[in-house]
């Protein structure tokens, strides 16, 4: 009777402790989310609870990765086929024996042992991916092994104790208990109070790993379990990679955009603490790839051990439970030499790469090298400089392939966005080039400072076609907005000019602003410029307003997706946008475009970030080069959903690469490896970028670059 008690009072003691530091621990991270700006947005639910189930349950953004979300796939629902097992086990070794009474025991028992045995395996592979295969993505050393360790420690001793109970009560073999039966089996030779000796070792082994792991959860990037179906509900509803608006009106405001840990709001903290560190962010990041500083993984790591290292100085709460096993040592920051030291990418042009298009390796293993404790208090160490580098901050393509691929729904462009905000609105800190294009922009409308009246130079060069403006032709039914590229870009006035003449050719009523038209405000957005933007917004809409414009077509993404998704917030209502291809996609189905002449090239199309993973246009334009006689289309390994950045956006477009390889060349690479004769685009930015990337590999007199608009033209008017 004795023993009994002690037994109880030893299991409500332990569980009761561990119970207490895992609240501590989640209540503590909790405190310092609360640090931030209240988020000031009500999720909706009826879109939230839908994606929850998608990517919670579902395992979407997971199986993009096929190999490694089967594998997550098994340890999730074997783990919650496991926890009523577990839940039985305990009743068990606190009973004396006697399992729950459960309905269908010898089922049940029989999908605990296979979930058991799944699990195992699941476990096993995820070791040999990080530690046998070595992903590149993956970290290594003991810490990703802790886990790996505890689920092995977990399932062992689960099919160990039901082997052990076997003996005890004197069960025979059963093909519904399998794993415990050959247990049994090897275990036979012992007594019925020797094997319940074992039993109550292997319970309280099981209880001990199990109880371990419930406070090292929080404590870790396991940490996901718990903050990452929050952070999937609390997810954007909004169209994806809308920015923000500042208000920029208020007066009390110090500062704007995001220049120390505080300033950002509460549900972009949660992004810290969902991260599961699994890199698949930084393994599709163009920068990452191309030997840049940014990691999107670390940004977000890096973000997380300064919000817990501040928060636990400012509240005197330590991140870490029980405190006394933990060192809090001190606060983490970027060396001194790493802004100078920025990774230089491998040598592109020897062996070091292989035949390796993109390289993570070069930035994690500056990342790696170059974040590490120093002597200074946390409130000490500053948010951008020491935590983040403003070559990792301006490498950025806010491309969103990261985002893409993050299976616990963190946003990373918004932060980076935000940090730019700081920078350019509060510190007046911009890269030079950058600095020009947005002065342009402001004095002239475009970022090369060509005269605005020079906006329509370009409608005198298509050949008899009278491109009217909305004051000469005030009945227009859509407006052609043709963009700062169109207007002022010799390549890109191609494009506008074929864009024109099949217009004209399917009988459209449109016409153009002419000078009156101004820069869409996407690119000084990006850049951080957010006041430049919202004065480029207020006229362009004004403009709009003033000849009652009803529907837009653009062949520039960027300018598409900022009228489309980000102007409504300023006052753009009931005005349908479009995209180049959107349009001649429909002409084509109505037959009002008739591509008769054959074009007879192997295009291999390249999907732009804003038009796809922004606005999940991708049919369009394939419909439109499938309908032309003699084209044959080549997909892109990384194509759609995945496709890789061209290198323009974000502001890129008007900046230098200084480190590592051009991504526009990276790119172009994966381009040719499909053989193609063409390759096809459906964005200014784009076309320019693969059009450089072509004649830096030596391949621009075989392989040309061109606009779906201008292949289309090819198909509908023949060659000249």
């Amino acid at each position: 009777m004795l023993l009994s008690w002690l037994h109880y009072a030893m299991f409500l003691l332990v569980t009761g402790y561990a119970l207490s530091l895992f609240y501590q621990a989640v209540y503590r991270r909790y405190v310092y989310i609360k640090l931030g700006k209240t988020a000031g947005k009500t999720p909706d639910w009826r879109v939230r609870t839908r994606e929850l189930l998608a990517q919670g349950l579902g395992h979407t953004k997971l199986l993009k990765d096929r190999r490694s979300g089967v594998m997550h796939l098994v340890v999730f629902y074997g783990f919650i086929v496991l926890q009523f097992g577990a839940l039985d086990l305990i009743y068990t070794g606190l009973s004396g024996g006697e399992p729950l009474p459960i309905p269908g025991r010898r089922a049940f028992g029989l999908t605990q042992e296979i979930a058991a045995l799944l699990v195992l395996a699941a476990a096993g592979y995820a070791a040999y991916r990080r530690y046998g295969e070595r992903l590149d993505r993956l970290k290594r050393g003991w810490k990703p092994a802790i886990v790996l360790i505890l689920i092995g420690a977990m399932m062992l001793t689960v099919l160990l104790s039901l082997g052990f109970h076997r003996v005890w009560e004197g069960l025979g073999t059963s093909a519904y208990a399998p794993v415990s039966s050959l247990i049994a089996g090897a275990a036979a030779g012992l007594t019925p109070t020797d094997a319940q000796a074992a039993f109550f070792v292997c319970w309280w082994a099981h209880l001990a790993v199990l109880l371990t792991f419930l406070v090292y959860v929080p404590q870790s990037k396991h940490f996901h379990l718990i903050t990452a179906p929050i952070n999937l509900f609390l997810g954007r509803a909004e169209p994806v990679g809308r920015l923000s608006k500042l208000e920029l009106e208020d007066e009390t405001a110090e500062s704007f955009g995001v220049g120390k840990i505080e300033d950002f709001r509460r549900d972009q903290m949660l992004d810290f603490y969902a991260c599961v560190e699994c890199g698949r962010c930084t393994n599709v990041c163009p920068a990452s790839g191309t030997g840049k500083a940014l990691s999107p993984m670390h940004l977000i790591t890096k973000l997380r051990d300064h919000l817990s290292e501040k928060g636990a100085a400012i509240t005197s709460k330590s991140p870490w439970v029980p405190a006394f096993a933990f060192s809090i040592g001190s606060a983490h920051s970027m060396s001194a030499a790493a802004e100078s030291a920025a990774p230089a990418g491998p040598d592109w042009q020897s062996d070091a790469a292989g035949d390796a298009v993109t390289d993570i390796r070069p930035t994690l293993a500056w990342q790696r090298e170059s974040w590490a404790g120093s002597n200074r208090k946390p409130e000490e160490v500053s948010l951008i400089g020491d935590v983040l580098t403003e070559p990792e901050i301006w490498a950025c393509t806010t491309c969103r392939n990261c985002e893409d691929q993050c299976p616990v729904g963190n946003e990373h462009v918004d932060k980076i966005v935000d940090l730019r905000r700081y920078l350019v609105l509060t510190e007046g800190s911009v890269p030079h080039e950058a600095q020009r294009a947005m002065q342009n922009i402001e004095r002239q409308g475009n970022p090369w400072g060509i005269s605005r009246n020079d906006r329509a130079r370009w409608t005198g060069e298509i050949g008899g076609i009278t491109v009217p403006t909305v004051k000469e032709n005030p009945g227009f039914d859509t407006l052609f907005f043709v963009g700062s590229m169109g207007a002022y870009d010799n390549r890109s006035r191609k494009i506008s000019r074929a864009f024109v003449r099949l217009l004209h050719e399917a009988g459209v009523n449109f016409a153009i602003l002419g000078n009156e038209e101004k820069n869409s405000g996407d690119t000084p957005r990006r850049m951080g410029n957010e006041l430049l933007f919202q004065q480029l917004c207020a006229d362009n809409i004004e403009t709009f307003r003033k000849y009652g414009v009803g529907r837009i077509v653009t062949a520039c993404p960027h300018t598409f997706n900022t009228l489309k998704n980000e102007y409504p917030e300023f006052g753009l209502d009931g005005v349908e946008v479009l995209h180049h291809t959107q349009l001649l996609d429909r002409l084509l189905q109505e037959g009002r475009l008739v591509p008769g002449h054959p074009v007879k090239e192997r295009v291999a199309y390249h999907d732009s970030c804003y038009l796809g993973r922004y606005n999940g246009v991708y049919d369009p334009p394939r419909n439109i080069l499938r309908a032309i006689e003699g084209l044959e289309l080549a997909e892109m390994e990384r194509a759609r959903e995945n496709a890789m950045c061209c290198g323009a956006g974000g502001g890129m477009m008007w900046m230098e690469e200084s480190a590592g390889k051009r991504v526009n060349v990276a790119r172009t690479e994966q381009a040719l490896k499909t053989r193609p004769t063409m390759i096809g685009s459906a964005c200014p930015y784009c076309l320019t970028m693969l059009e450089d990337g072509a004649k830096q590999k030596e391949a621009d007199d075989r392989v040309k670059a061109r606009d779906v608009a201008e292949i289309l033209e090819l198909a509908v008017f023949g060659a000249p």
